[in-house]
């Protein structure tokens, strides 16, 4: 569950103290000198309070009057005070008759001369109207002239592409340039919205614009441009602020900033743009959050976020403690985002003690903060807490949402808890609460970890029914399922569905394609991957190159692997421990000691120190090459080193010595990863347990598991695997079905291994007709037999003399589809040549038909065989023949060689015992089972 999206719905309140005028209810009803003289009075008849929330601004002590194109021309003073008084008894201008006062003062003129004609009469009133708006009209455009900014143009409809150098060469041919302004996008900063500004310089700047205006509607680079003057509404409004400011006027909210208010807004705009548009450049982040000279709770608290987001709880911290150092008390926003960081950095103990500091400080947490701490618990597998954090969310809160049931099934699909998943789920859609897709691809990923396709499917046509679109998330919870449960070609299937639905792989979904393939020793098939994700155009990650490294160290190809660490660094790619662990495993295992230490010295220099992780691998290799004096030398080298062996390094000596059948050092070992204090956990015992049954010490192997059952230790399928595989190498199919009865009991579905087991058990006391019907029960269960279980099958049918049955048995395992590997065949040529000379024909025609196969499939026998197979033959055919010659084709190249020859004539001619036909293909049963077991199970 993404909990970013919970840390983005955390705002904060960040409001200026609103700043008022004394005189700010007294308005103009007439002249601009009547509110004037209003206001002084009102001034003086009531006293003003000072504002406390405006003592930080200044104010100009004088108001500027607004520049106006035509001087007023001076008039006589006169009384303002008596116009007002007498306004509304005034006639107005039109029923008034005109009179000239300067005629009546000049008396003697009147008496020397006639008086003047009448004047005409006046206009009517829609002219004055009319004139009055165009003298209105001619000044705001003197003033517009006035505020216009002298050559400044405005150029639209650019292309989104453009660049400033190209706007200034096209409008250069009209004279110099000062400046080039493109405006940017808000989001994406290197994105133009289409238009911008053209500033030109020097005397001639006003006759260069109206030059460039006249290319208004031409085309440039595929637009049509729209030219023309700056109307200078910019600074117009500026000044109209301005004034408003002075005269108190403050109906539009909008006041007045100093230059250093100024900086600080626009420090503050930058920095919110910084994280938002580049949110993984931290050092752009943080430098532009410095640059912000006095930052506010509502900054501290983004940059608390950001870190947050990052998981950097410490630097999260620090500025926590740089706001409260400031005397910025925190608010439930901002200690919301602390917790974050702490959740997000898995240090849960930190987040409880912010939550105390919060109840200490009279703060209630908030949903979006239970949120946080029950998918912090998630996080760390801590099912408990979250439960309890949950119960307490739904006490305090009324209503819950989708966020925090997300958090709650996603603590519970970690567990491996799918029941309480589901039961959550029901619980939602009874509150009414639509479930988002995140959950729907946390029950895919719970279930894919379950390896439950059924459930999984069944989650994906629900997700469908409910109108959401299969995201690549939903197809990499189908392909991740697959590639676990080894159905890699359905994997496949679903990688084309995507291709079809226009969904593009990421690197996450070719990692787990690339990672099946591996799984199963597919190698062509994972570098074909890998070359699909170079051609669509993705970088390959560390995690990627991983895998390829593990790929060619599976592949016997270490130098390869190495190659491609080399490669790594030339991308830029810091190698981690676990690019060179699988080629120290591979060397150790190959027996090459000396090239697995160089691979140390190669991690050295790479940067990487070597991990007690590092170490195991390379005894993991020793053990496997059944060297243990060097992996104990190993484990010497790990104390010098000062590095302390953690319970995988003694389980893995154990596992080396329990395949040796040395009961008394794994007990030893044991002993040791005791006495240290290091977890006792499954695999330590299933060592111990393997050592007892290789040994054949049975009753020493009941010892451990009632120590399993005291320790609570449940017993699994691979314990229940061993001990049944311990009582089949003794024949005893009584125990072997007890232990068979008690997994069903417990709950335990037994699965290949343990049917095979169970099989060879039946078949080592002769009882074939309960092999047969374990073999009808697997199928009825959905189990296939593999090629061991057919061979263990071959095996009991050759022990009971029917030769017939065996063949019977052959041929089935290969309608089947499954490939006979050296094992089988061994097993049933052995059953056939001991029996040729009692039986019929038809035994002769298997023994041909079987070299057939072997040839054609390369298999040759080893010198061992070979001679035991030679002596059946002279009982057979004393001086040669067909069979003879056609089994003889099966043996290695130097079998005619003198010392060969001479071995043999001084074999015994005593038959060997039955029993001695196990070796042929039961040395590996259990051991192969457990080693393979071992190693998916080896964590690093």
């Amino acid at each position: 569950m993404d909990i970013f999206s919970i840390s983005s719905a955390v705002h904060y309140s960040h409001t200026p103290p609103p700043f008022t005028l004394a005189g700010k209810h007294h308005h103009a009803t007439t002249t601009s000198a009547a509110s004037l003289i209003l206001a002084s009075s009102s001034s003086q008849d009531f006293p003003q309070n000072p504002n406390p929330n405006s003592a930080g601004l200044r104010r100009p002590a004088t108001q500027k009057p607004l520049k106006t194109s035509t001087p007023q021309p001076s008039q006589l003073p006169e009384n303002p005070l008596k116009k007002f008084v007498n306004f509304q008894n005034t006639p107005s201008a039109t029923n008034s008759p005109p009179h000239d006062t300067l005629s009546n003062k000049l008396w003697l003129s009147s008496k020397l001369s006639p008086p003047p004609p009448p004047p005409p009469p006046p206009p009517p009133l829609q002219e004055t109207e009319l004139e009055d708006e165009g003298f209105e009209n001619s000044e705001e455009n003197k003033k517009e002239v006035e505020f216009r900014e002298k050559g400044k143009i405005f150029v639209g409809n650019l292309p989104l592409w453009i660049k400033k150098i190209e706007v200034a060469d096209f409008f250069r041919q009209f004279g110099p340039i000062k400046n080039v302004i493109l405006v940017k996008g808000h989001n994406d900063l290197e994105r133009n919205m289409g238009f911008g500004f053209v500033i030109y310089s020097g005397t001639t700047a006003e006759n260069a614009a109206m030059k460039a205006v006249e290319f208004d509607g031409v085309e440039f680079r595929g637009r049509v441009l729209t030219v023309k003057l700056d109307d200078g509404n910019r600074i117009k409004g500026k000044y109209s602020d301005r004034a408003k400011w002075v005269e108190g006027k403050e109906d539009d909210a909008v006041e007045y900033r100093s230059k250093w208010h100024e900086e600080r807004e626009g420090s503050r705009v930058d920095f919110r743009k910084v994280l938002e548009s580049q949110p993984e450049n931290w050092q752009a982040v943080v430098e532009s959050f410095e640059r912000i000279k006095k930052p506010s709770r509502k900054e501290f608290g983004l940059i608390v976020n950001y870190y947050a987001r990052r998981g950097d709880m410490h630097r999260a911290r620090e500025m926590f403690e740089k706001m409260r150092a400031r005397g910025i008390e925190p608010t439930l926003h901002v200690y919301t985002n602390l917790i974050l960081a702490y959740s997000v950095g898995r240090d849960m103990d930190e987040a409880l003690s912010c939550v105390r500091k919060m109840r200490d400080e009279g703060i209630d947490l908030s949903l979006v903060t239970y949120s946080i701490i029950v998918g912090g618990f998630a996080k760390t597998g801590n099912i408990e807490a979250a439960e309890r954090w949950f119960k307490e969310a739904k006490e305090k809160i009324t209503s819950l949402n989708g966020i925090i049931y997300g958090n709650i099934i996603y603590a519970n699909c970690q567990t491996y808890n799918l029941n309480r998943a589901e039961e959550l789920i029901r619980e939602m859609e009874e509150e009414g609460i639509d479930a988002p897709i995140d959950i729907y691809h946390t029950m895919m990923d719970g279930y894919t970890m379950t390896q439950n396709e059924e459930k999984c499917l069944m989650v994906l046509d629900r997700l469908k029914e409910c109108g959401f679109t299969p995201s690549v998330i939903t197809y990499g919870c189908l392909i991740n399922l697959y590639t676990k449960i080894g159905k890699v070609h359905k994997a496949m299937e679903i990688s084309e569905a995507m291709k079809t639905a226009g969904i593009k792989h990421n690197l996450k979904t070719y990692s787990m394609l690339i990672n099946g393939f591996i799984i199963l020793k597919d190698w062509a098939n994972a570098f074909s991957v890998f070359e699909d994700l170079v051609s669509d155009g993705l970088k390959p990650d560390v995690i990627l190159y991983n895998n390829i490294v593990k790929a060619f160290c599976g592949m016997g190809n270490m130098d390869r692997a190495i190659r491609t660490v080399e490669e790594m660094k030339k991308e830029r790619r810091r190698p981690t421990s676990r690019t060179f662990m699988p080629i120290i495993h591979s060397f150790a295992r190959a027996g090459n000691n000396r090239r697995a230490l160089d691979v140390f010295d190669m991690m050295r220099k790479s940067g990487c120190i070597p991990t007690v992780q590092t170490y195991n691998a390379l005894i993991l290799g020793l053990v496997e090459k059944r060297q243990m004096d060097k992996a104990v030398g190993i484990v010497d080298e790990i104390l010098l080193a000062g590095i302390s062996p953690n319970e995988h390094t003694y389980t893995t000596i154990m596992h080396g010595y329990a395949s040796l059948g040395d009961t008394g050092k794994a007990f030893e070992y044991f002993s040791k990863l005791k006495n240290e204090g290091l977890e006792l956990d499954v695999y330590t015992y299933e060592a111990l347990l393997k050592a007892c049954c290789k040994s054949g010490r049975m009753q020493s192997a009941l010892a451990v598991t009632k120590e399993m059952r005291a320790q609570n230790i449940p017993r699994n399928t691979f314990i229940y695997n061993i001990l049944i595989d311990g009582w089949a190498r003794r024949g005893d199919v009584w125990e072997a079905a007890d232990l068979m009865q008690q997994m069903r009991q417990e709950g335990v579905q037994p699965d290949i291994h343990t049917y095979t087991s169970f099989v060879n058990a039946c078949c080592k006391a002769g009882d074939m007709t309960r092999a047969t019907k374990t073999i009808q029960e697997m199928e009825a269960h959905g189990v296939k037999a593999n090629v061991k279980t057919y061979t263990s099958l071959i095996h009991g049918w050759a022990r009971a003399s029917l030769p017939e049955k065996a063949l019977r048995c052959f041929d089935e395992m290969k309608r089947a589809g499954l490939k006979p590997d050296k094992a089988a065949f061994h097993c049933l040529m052995t059953s056939l040549l001991t029996r040729a000379t009692v039986a019929e024909g038809y035994i002769y025609n298997g023994i041909l038909k079987l070299c057939e196969e072997m040839v054609e499939c390369g298999l040759t026998v080893d010198m061992g065989t070979a001679v035991h197979w030679s002596k059946c033959l002279r009982k057979i055919e004393r001086s040669g023949g067909g069979i003879t010659e056609a089994v003889q084709r099966t043996f290695p190249p130097d079998w005619n060689s003198h010392k060969t020859l001479t071995a043999i004539s001084d074999v015994s001619n005593d038959d060997s015992d039955d029993d001695d036909d196990d070796s042929g293909f039961r040395d590996s049963d259990s051991d192969g089972e457990d080693v393979t077991v071992f190693n998916g199970k080896f964590r690093s």
